[in-house]
């Protein structure tokens, strides 16, 4: 299969929900492990040899510590979950302040996917068997010496929460690129989808055998909705909706995928964050949610407005009133509010809450 050549911007899944974020004061759960992408890279990026980086002003403006190389203004939905938990923020496992810590890592690379090939064109990333792979170096090297037995160290795992947000670059800087990757000629828009979720399943798979039991799984955000491509192609309405139907094939398939593996995988529990249609609500009608601007970036970049941000660039005054940080990924207030909404409320997340899950 031919490699895509063209570089452009990592991409994202969208989150959102609610209301402001109240830290438990004792911790919900052992740890807080993260999977996925751009979404919720923490900075495993800015130690990899890739030009899809975000360890520069404007991106961290708002963190509390400053520019980390996570993709948005401040907090992702990982931290928001962390601190929903009572957790600290899950450190980028590639960290040069590598240290033994039982409260979770993050694995999560911007631009790359479920797919080993996705994000190619940007250099070196950790697509989701990568940062698997890295999990089960984890347990190997650093977590069995710190436990007493291997079932004190089955126990640990199996009430850790996983949170895994990834495939969205699969689609727009894979399946959408029709002059520089073949794969949409060699698959269907319902086959791809298929393809995608036959090889997350093994991935799902993998990260049981190695010990986790419950998993939260992020659907695909209405990625037609991006500023990317509505700044771009300029459709008729808010977002190109031929882009928005083709991840809704991927969101269907992942849906009965996770039921299956709840089934079939004794002890596991698959949590879907069922969060495209509420993202698609909040970025075509943004009052609703108190924001004002649910499709301009707050930081806009590039002559037309679809880059991400580059250094020192200004970016607006008030990103808590924006939907979109950059052209490809939300602000920390969309994040904060899908945090709540997935985390203490009976929708989106399905078949449980975050909260119940840690009960489970």
């Amino acid at each position: 299969m031919r490699i895509c050549s063209l570089v452009v911007p990592a991409g994202f899944s969208i989150f959102f929900l609610l209301f402001p974020i109240a830290r438990a004061e004792t911790p919900l759960a052992p740890a807080l492990y993260v999977f996925g992408d751009s979404l919720v890279d923490s900075g495993n990026n800015n130690l990899l040899p890739t030009i899809a980086k975000a360890d520069f002003l404007p991106y961290g403006k708002d963190f509390p510590g400053g520019v980390t190389g996570r993709f948005t203004d401040g907090k992702t939905v990982a931290d928001f979950v962390a601190e929903l938990l009572g957790l600290p923020y899950a450190p980028p496992y590639l960290s040069l302040l590598k240290h033994n810590i039982l409260t979770g890592w993050n694995y999560a690379s911007g631009s790359c996917g479920i797919l080993p090939e996705t994000g190619a064109q940007f250099g070196k990333c950790l697509n989701l068997d990568n940062q698997i792979d890295l999990f089960q170096k984890t347990i190997r090297r650093d977590m069995k010496r710190q436990f007493n037995s291997l079932n004190e160290l089955s126990d640990y795992l199996a009430k850790s929460i996983f949170l895994v947000s990834i495939g969205s670059n699969d689609y727009i800087i894979n399946y959408l690129e029709h002059d520089l990757c073949n794969i949409s000629r060699i698959y269907s828009p319902q086959a791809f989808a298929q393809h995608l979720t036959d090889r997350l399943s093994g991935c799902f798979k993998r990260l049981y055998e190695s010990g986790a039991r419950r998993i939260v799984m992020f659907e695909i955000g209405p990625i037609g909705c991006m500023p990317i491509f509505t700044r771009k192609l300029k459709p008729r309405g808010p977002c190109v909706e031929e882009f928005n139907q083709l991840v809704s094939y991927f969101n269907s398939e992942l849906s009965e995928m996770l039921k299956g593996l709840t089934t079939s995988l004794q002890g596991a529990t698959f949590v879907l964050a069922q969060i495209n249609k509420l993202a698609y609500d909040a970025i075509t009608n943004p009052s609703k949610y108190g924001l004002t601007d649910g499709t301009n970036p707050c930081c806009i970049a590039g002559i037309d407005g679809t880059w991400p941000c580059i250094p020192s660039l200004s970016s607006c005054p008030n990103p808590d009133q924006h939907f979109f940080w950059d052209a490809f990924h939300p602000t920390q207030a969309a994040y904060s509010l899908i945090s709540t909404r997935c985390f203490e409320h009976p929708s989106p997340c399905f078949p449980t809450n975050i909260q119940q899950l840690v009960q489970v």
